[in-house]
């Protein structure tokens, strides 16, 4: 019976010794990647031409506001119902131009990122099965409580040589938390 518990338990411990685990913070790696940077440049172009449509269609819809409470005294009901009604489907333009540009910029960042991500993805998987991990955890997804760091490689340094960053590019300390 001792010989069976001492046999099993060397197996397991052995069993147990040939896994061999990695881990990576996947939005640094992200971060220090040049086609996210590109990404971002025309994301923000795509936000600031948004940006300069909504504050139109607002300066737009304020004028016309401005004028319907210096005049609305001296016109007519008619018109004042014809300007409040203008200005109504103005604000429900705006509101719409508004959340469509929301769900249109998600969209776009999206379809922008997802390539970037995708990358990293297989930059990781290809050094996982060239190296032969077993596991290899994402410490940016926030879902592992505990990890030794001596009995795991960091595979940041490898990833980034096989996505072809220089090994002494870092993220910027401000940056750091807006990988995706």
């Amino acid at each position: 019976m001792l010989t069976a518990v001492a046999v099993f338990l060397c197996s397991v411990q052995s069993f147990a010794q040939s896994f061999k685990f990695g881990h990576i913070n996947m939005s640094e790696l992200i971060l220090l990647m040049p086609e996210r940077d590109s990404a971002v440049v025309k994301l923000e172009k795509y936000a600031k031409d948004l940006d300069e449509t909504m504050q139109s269609m607002q300066e737009e819809m304020q004028k016309k506001y401005q004028d319907y409470q210096q005049n609305a005294a001296d016109w007519l009901p008619a018109i004042v119902e014809a300007k409040e009604k203008e200005l109504t489907e103005m604000q429900q333009r705006l509101q719409q131009f508004s959340q469509n540009a929301s769900m249109e910029y998600n969209s776009m960042q999206q379809q922008l990122l997802e390539p970037v991500v995708q990358k990293a993805r297989e930059a990781v998987e290809k050094i996982g099965k060239a190296n032969g991990y077993t596991y290899i955890f994402d410490l940016s997804a926030n879902s592992i409580i505990y990890f030794d760091a001596a009995n795991s490689t960091d595979l940041l340094p490898l990833a980034k040589s096989e996505l072809g960053i220089p090994a002494d590019k870092t993220v910027p300390t401000n940056t750091a938390a807006t990988a995706n």
